[in-house]
């Protein structure tokens, strides 16, 4: 008999809370095998039939959902135990205790994380402003930085500024190839605005270093692959952070995810200390 599992992940809105709560399941479990069978906008109890009659014919089916619409969740619900699938709802009943504590009804609107507001603005203008401010471009408007990256070549500058962006932190990332490369107005106020170093590992980012270069097939710049040279980066780039005062991060074993919430922590003592 098969061990492997089917999830299904059923969501009335693009199903990315349901993503990321299935993420964060499934790292608990070591060896699960499974397939994810995702169902975005579902939103009609005859969308929700389609559904059950797949998974009723799979072996090992589960379902996840987060569906608002009480009537739809309850149909979701009574039908997959009349077929004998485990079905879980993830906000339901986080909705009705908060509605108790609020003393307040909810909207039980599908997709009500994504209205058009104020929020949604700010954080689309985050984004754009991260990307022209990417690999130290733009340097000139610094200040209008919420929070800057700086460090040496590979320690993960972009994709920790695109995942901040999406958070709405407007994000400038610097390489640092020595003291000089940095933004004059940076050097002369370093409290200018929130300034985060990041560094890794000299082993680590070789390897990330030599796997950059095999996929652009590029052998001559062996400087920038070799360890001594690394090593002496990274010890320059922690000298760098002590003289300016900036906090920094080892990124070696960190995800972005984890990366970002050390950042965002900083980030509120920075404000903290300025206000």
């Amino acid at each position: 008999m098969s061990n492997k599992y089917q999830i299904y992940l059923i969501s009335d809105s693009t199903g990315e809370t349901l993503d990321r709560i299935f993420l964060a399941l499934k790292a608990q479990f070591k060896n699960i095998e499974y397939k994810v069978n995702s169902y975005s906008f579902t939103r009609t109890e005859n969308q929700i039939l389609k559904i059950l009659d797949d998974a009723t014919k799979k072996k090992n089916s589960v379902i996840l959902y987060t569906i608002v619409d009480n009537s739809l969740a309850k149909y979701l619900a009574n039908v997959s135990d009349k077929k004998k699938i485990p079905c879980f709802g993830v906000l339901g009943n986080l909705i009705l205790n908060f509605s108790k504590i609020l003393n307040q009804q909810a909207s039980h609107e599908p997709s009500g994380q994504h209205v058009l507001n104020e929020e949604y603005y700010e954080r689309i203008e985050a984004i754009q402003f991260t990307m022209n401010h990417d690999d130290g471009n733009l340097t000139e408007e610094i200040e209008k930085s919420d929070i800057v990256l700086i460090g040496v070549s590979r320690t993960s500058k972009t994709p920790t500024s695109i995942y901040l962006a999406n958070k709405g932190f407007k994000t400038s990332n610097i390489p640092l190839v020595n003291e000089n490369s940095l933004p004059k107005k940076l050097k002369d106020n370093p409290k200018l605005t929130c300034v985060i170093g990041l560094n890794t590992e000299p082993e680590r980012l070789a390897d990330i270093r030599k796997n950059r270069m095999n996929s652009l097939r590029e052998t001559e710049n062996k400087k920038y692959v070799s360890l001594d040279n690394i090593k002496n980066e990274i010890v320059e780039a922690k000298k760098t952070f002590q003289k300016y005062k900036w906090p920094s991060i080892d990124v070696t074993r960190k995800s972005v995810e984890e990366t970002a919430a050390s950042i965002i922590k900083i980030h509120e003592i920075y404000l903290n200390n300025v206000k």
